[in-house]
């Protein structure tokens, strides 16, 4: 088959949406070399953040138009490039198709990570949200099949969306093959450091944004007396003032913000944590907590939902907006080994539904599926 995939994110984005990429293009590559593929993208912004599986073809705008109106070409004017390359599937990674694929003989598949913008319209300014619905019912409304990449996913996307069920397909996430394995004593030596890290703290990874609640955590560990020092890693946004704020009211000293942190350094990260919280309010899956599940330490995550889909027996959950609820949950994890030594038995144990070799597998079937309703 000729594999077609929107490639965007995968040269271009560092966080989520860019590391489903890299993983799903690199292991279908991996596991299914007898098919062609052929990576789709307007640009390539760092030219080490994602290194091509051998053998594949990268395309970019021709014309130009293309190259000076690059959202345009890839909404617009990719479903033409698609068939003038006789591509047999197309996988729009993020919630999107370029408009124009039904009217072409392309099988197409699109992943749905999540409907946030719907399920909390106020976290969105009026026009993405617009932009990202019409963008997601389109998808929907004319794909071949539909991945959900958790449970609650799929339930969202035939509550929002209006999908029969029979055309979504849940798929689980991976994360990359380097949490598996342990670092080197060299390597936690090196990080620690680079980075400046304490000898012990809880860590947090993830958009600083308000969904995820890292100022609870905050509130949290301040009101409950809890001197333990706390790593985050992760983009800034505004809220990130509020978060800031709180901290030079309260003169809390053992909060860390890092800087300039490379994929390559976020096993050292989670390694050398005591534990991992991450209570967001709402996700799609959650891979920071099986980069924590699969570097073997314990996670606090929200109730409920894909997070506890996520996490299984490996997760304490909480209520993310109960304070008190949070500071127990924090002090087990630091405090009681023996509750720390089961979350990271079973963590490790429920993350192995995760790996590659149960997701790509599953994945290639649906291609496969869509391909023959062709």
């Amino acid at each position: 088959m000729r594999i077609g995939f929107d490639a965007k994110r995968a040269f271009n984005n560092y966080s989520g949406l860019g590391n489903y990429s890299r993983y799903i293009i690199s292991n279908i590559c991996r596991f299914y070399p007898e098919n062609e593929c052929l990576l789709y993208t307007p640009t390539i912004a760092d030219e080490d953040l994602f290194h091509e599986p051998e053998g594949t073809i990268i395309k970019r705008p021709k014309t130009r138009i293309g190259k000076y109106s690059r959202s345009y070409w890839r909404s617009f004017r990719l479903s033409h490039w698609l068939g003038n390359d006789a591509v047999d599937i197309y996988h729009g990674l993020s919630n999107e198709l370029p408009y124009g694929i039904h009217r072409t003989s392309i099988r197409s598949i699109i992943t749905i990570h999540d409907l946030i913008f719907l399920q909390h319209p106020e976290l969105y300014k009026p026009f993405d949200r617009y932009v990202y619905k019409k963008k997601a019912e389109y998808g929907a409304r004319f794909a071949s099949r539909i991945i959900a990449v958790s449970d609650q996913t799929k339930q969202d996307i035939i509550r929002f969306l209006d999908v029969d069920e029979s055309r979504i397909r849940v798929v689980y996430q991976g994360c990359h093959r380097q949490f598996y394995n342990r670092v080197s004593e060299e390597s936690h030596l090196y990080t620690r450091q680079q980075f400046a890290l304490p000898g012990e703290y809880l860590l947090y990874v993830g958009t600083i944004e308000e969904r995820k609640n890292l100022l609870k955590i905050v509130e949290a560990m301040d009101q409950g007396n809890i001197d333990f020092p706390l790593v985050v890693v992760g983009r800034k946004t505004a809220y990130f003032n509020q978060v800031k704020s709180y901290i030079e009211k309260s003169g809390m000293d053992n909060i860390h913000f890092l800087d300039q942190v490379q994929v390559s350094d976020l096993p050292a990260i989670y390694q050398g944590s005591r534990g991992f919280i991450y209570p967001s309010s709402y996700e799609g899956f959650g891979i920071p907590i099986l980069e924590a599940l699969n570097s073997g330490v314990p996670v606090i995550t929200s109730s409920g939902g894909c997070l506890e889909e996520t996490a299984g027996k490996g997760g304490l959950l909480i209520n993310p907006l109960d304070k008190e609820e949070m500071i127990h949950a924090i002090r087990q994890v630091l405090d009681d080994t023996a509750l720390r030594d089961r979350l990271i038995r079973e963590g490790g144990a429920h993350a192995l539904k995760f790996r590659e070799e149960q997701t790509i597998p599953a994945l290639y079937k649906v291609y496969l599926e869509s391909r023959n309703d062709g």
